[in-house]
Order: structure tokens, then sequence, then C-alpha cells
């Protein structure tokens, strides 16, 4: 059964900040684990390493609760139906953004990766000036 017309699965932007927050204490709390060979007789372990936070993992954590399936009308605010969530949404990203270049710039995650996310890159400008050679031919 389809929702009525203007009526949101998060009713406030209280509500999706909390659930922001949710989002991030399991993240932090539940690191991935690599399956790493330790010492000289490779013994098998596990290296627990945190995982870092992501706008495509908060949509998951909230379609898995059953909360909502999409939450870019909200991130964009679709023909102006989200205003109130305009300033929530971009404190969002900005903790997502925060952790991901943090955690990149101590080597945590991967820096490489880190800078395509948020569109950071390192360029260097080299003028070159050459003159033109003439050659006498005589």
């Amino acid at each position: 059964m389809a929702r009525p017309i203007g009526t949101k699965n998060i009713k406030t932007p209280e509500i999706l900040w909390e659930l922001f927050i949710e989002y991030r204490d399991e993240v932090k709390s539940n690191p991935r684990k690599k399956h790493v060979f330790v010492g000289k007789d490779g013994n098998s372990d596990f290296e627990q390493l945190e995982r870092p936070l992501t706008m495509e993992g908060f949509e998951n954590f909230c379609f898995e609760k059953n909360i909502i399936s999409d939450l870019s009308h909200y991130f964009c605010n679709l023909d102006n139906r989200y205003s109130d969530y305009v300033a929530i949404c971009s404190r969002i990203r900005q903790n997502i953004r925060q952790d991901q270049i943090e955690g990149g710039m101590v080597g945590q995650y991967n820096p490489s990766i880190t800078q395509r996310l948020n569109g950071l890159k390192e360029s260097q400008e080299v003028e070159l000036k050459q003159e033109p050679r003439v050659f006498n031919i005589d």
C-alpha cells in the first residue's frame, strides 16, 4: 500500500539524526576482521579493522531496520519537501566525510580511496618553457 503524498518515513530531522548516531555507534563498535598469519609458524589470527562511515552504509542501515529504502529525497531536498532536514543532512554528510578524511590522513583507511570518495586530490602545476631552436645549415 502506497503512503499518502506528503507523509515521510522519517517523521522529524531529530529522528534522522538519532538514526545516524545509532548507525555510527553500530559501525564503530563492530570492526571488520582481516584474516592474518602471524609469526614464523604462520599462526592463523584475525586483525580487527575499524569500519569507516559511508553514506551507502547509512542507507543500508536504514533499509535493514525497515525504515526507508532510499534517503536521497531527504538529502537532495526533493521539491523542497525536506527543508527541515537540510541542516541535519549536512551534518550527517560532514560527519561521514570527517571520519573518512581523518582516517585516511592517519593511515587507518586507504588514503587513495578516501581522496577519491571525497573529491580530494593533490595536484602540481608544472610549466615548461621551450625556446625554438634554429639550425643554420650552410
